[in-house]
């Protein structure tokens, strides 16, 4: 069986898997971090995201061989304290109802504003759009990443 060894929430973890295994899976039952979820298991729900290298990732559909050379942040390495100012608006905005797909809206969120921390009620949309609510709280959802703008760029 093959060993990886991958970057993940700042730490080096060495990993024996097949090359093909999602990162999911590996996140998940290897390494134990089960914030990020299983939902689709297609790439098209978004529950399952993370960042590789700062970009968010569909990982039930990212081969470990694929990210083994990315640095691989988790929602348990968005922050040491839920304090990232996602977080942070997720939690002033009363965001999550059944918090199942929070995680990945959380690590889509966190991504977008790093490229736009000015974004406007379109940018939201089409940025989380791929991201799948079935509580449907998609106007809480936008709220809070304003006011996460709103922090990151004002203090």
């Amino acid at each position: 069986m093959p060993k990886f060894l991958v970057h993940i929430n700042g730490e080096k973890k060495q990993v024996e898997t097949a090359g093909s295994t999602p990162l999911l899976w590996v996140l998940r039952d290897e390494l134990k971090l089960t914030g990020t979820k299983y939902g689709c298991g297609r790439g098209f729900c978004g529950a399952c995201t993370v960042h590789l290298d700062g970009e968010e990732t569909r990982s039930c559909i990212t081969a470990i061989e694929d990210a083994q050379d990315s640095e691989i942040t988790t929602i348990e390495g968005l922050s040491q304290n839920s304090d990232h100012p996602v977080q942070k608006a997720w939690i002033a905005e009363d965001v999550p109802q059944c918090g199942y797909c929070q995680s990945g809206q959380i690590m889509t969120a966190a991504a977008f504003l790093t490229r736009n921390s000015h974004p406007d009620r379109e940018d939201i949309n089409i940025a989380m759009k791929m991201n799948i609510c079935r509580c449907g709280t998609y106007s809480r959802i936008r709220k809070a990443i304003i006011r996460a703008a709103e922090e990151i760029n004002h203090g």
